[in-house]
């Protein structure tokens, strides 16, 4: 299909200084408003964690045991507003 529904981006951010990780997460939030395209972003970049809706990641409290991690951000900023 044309825009694709998932399109998945691997440390695409990693070269990128903080002004321009600003410039990338703002081309994102553009194409999500105009395609019905969901993006899958793999990032190590604090910055761009912050502007995202939801964070996947992977920890390990105990040796040899990964754990598998959510956080829907702006349901975690609802409640916080209501408090």
């Amino acid at each position: 299909t044309n825009p694709a529904p998932i399109c998945v981006l691997d440390e695409v951010d990693a070269p990128l200084d903080d002004a321009n990780v600003q410039r990338f997460c703002e081309l994102m939030e553009e194409m999500v408003r105009v395609t019905e395209t969901r993006f899958l972003i793999i990032t190590h970049h604090a910055l761009t964690m912050s502007r995202m809706n939801r964070l996947f990641g992977v920890t390990m409290q105990e040796r040899g045991v990964s754990t598998l991690v959510s956080v829907d951000l702006d349901r975690a900023e609802r409640l916080l507003e209501a408090s």
